[in-house]
Formats: structure tokens, C-alpha cells, sequence
């Protein structure tokens, strides 16, 4: 009868507690019945200390990551330009644009080409049509030959309804790469109002 008690009580806690929204004190979330751990869920800018027993601010010289709610110390590059850069990217094309960019954005090192073409991407998908394009442009100043971002100036041209600029961009793409890679492909399928194109 004890531990039916203690169980009723634990999940009362924890349902106050999302009733609540979380407060400053930690959440315990019950690890079962038979004596198993407890875990604390701390609200964002908290994380839980070392014992796992209370919620703490970071630490002198870090700073909270919502991304990965822990704390990153100010001068580590623990998460480097090249994570950062393969997250946005994979978070883009699954088509979660506000994450992607929130990755993006952390990137230290913005003269990069495909830094500077996955943002643009995003941007333009978050329907930002003109800011993309003006990405784009910034991402061939770095590297005019790259066709990643050819390609999706192309499709933001063809989104803002500027054919005849996107037939240049696969003109462009032709003599980049031919006519049988996959960018101008993509570009021609979204030329040709192909509704599976990126």
C-alpha cells in the first residue's frame, strides 16, 4: 500500500508539474516501481548539475544550446563549423527550414559557399523568395562555379516567377556540369513546372 502511495505521488508530481509549464525547481520523472533511478527535467536556460539532483545555471564561460539543452563553453569549438554546417544542411532538406537556419546561423565561418547556398535554400523555403535569391548571389560571389547553388537560384527564380533568369541559371548549369547531372535536372524538372522538384 506504501509504494502504490509513493507511485500515485510521483505522478502527481510530475503532472503538476507539466500543468504547471515547468518552474524553476526540477521535474522528477519516475524511473518504475521497483526502486529504479529518478531524472530530473530541467526548464531551458537550466540544465541538471553533475549528481543529477537539481537544476543549475551554465557555468562561468558557457553558455545554454537549445539545440542540444546543454551548456557549450564560450571558447570551445565543440560543436565545429562542419557539424553545424551537415545539420542544417540534413535539418533543410527534411524540410524543417527554422531549425536548419537556427544551425546555420551558428556557423562561425559564414564566407563559404554552401554555408551561404543552405541558408539562402532555407531562407527561400521559409518563403523569403527575394532574400534567398540575394543569399544566393552573395554564395557565387565566394565560388561562381558551383552548382549546388546555380541550381537553386535557378528554383527561386522559377518560385518568384522569373523564368527566363532560371533558364539562364540552367544554361549556366550546362556548361558547369552538362546536361545529365542532377542539378540540372532538378532545375529543368522545376523549369518544366515538374511538381517533385526540391
Amino acid at each position: 500500500m506504501l509504494r502504490e502511495s509513493l507511485s500515485l505521488m510521483k505522478i502527481g508530481i510530475i503532472a503538476l508539474a507539466f500543468i504547471v509549464g515547468g518552474s524553476v525547481a526540477p521535474v522528477l520523472a519516475a524511473g518504475g516501481d521497483s526502486g529504479g533511478t529518478t531524472e530530473i527535467v530541467c526548464k531551458a536556460p537550466l540544465v541538471p548539475n553533475e549528481q543529477k539532483t537539481a537544476c543549475v545555471p551554465c557555468a562561468e564561460g558557457a553558455t545554454y544550446n537549445a539545440q542540444t539543452k546543454t551548456c557549450i563553453a564560450d571558447n570551445a569549438s565543440l560543436i565545429d563549423d562542419e557539424l553545424l554546417y551537415q545539420q542544417g544542411h540534413d535539418l533543410a532538406l527534411a524540410g524543417q527550414y527554422d531549425r536548419a537556419l537556427d544551425f546555420l546561423g551558428a556557423i562561425r565561418d559564414k564566407d563559404d559557399a554552401m554555408v551561404l547556398t543552405m541558408i539562402g535554400y532555407a531562407t527561400r523555403k521559409l518563403g523569403n523568395t527575394e532574400e534567398g535569391i540575394a543569399i544566393y548571389h552573395q554564395a557565387l560571389a565566394i565560388d561562381p562555379n558551383n552548382v549546388n547553388t546555380h541550381e537553386y537560384l535557378g528554383e527561386g527564380y522559377v518560385a518568384a516567377g522569373r523564368v527566363d533568369l532560371a533558364e539562364l541559371e540552367l544554361d549556366t548549369l550546362a556548361k558547369l556540369c552538362g546536361t545529365e547531372c542532377e542539378q540540372y535536372q532538378d532545375l529543368a524538372k522545376a523549369i518544366a513546372g515538374d511538381p517533385v522538384w526540391n
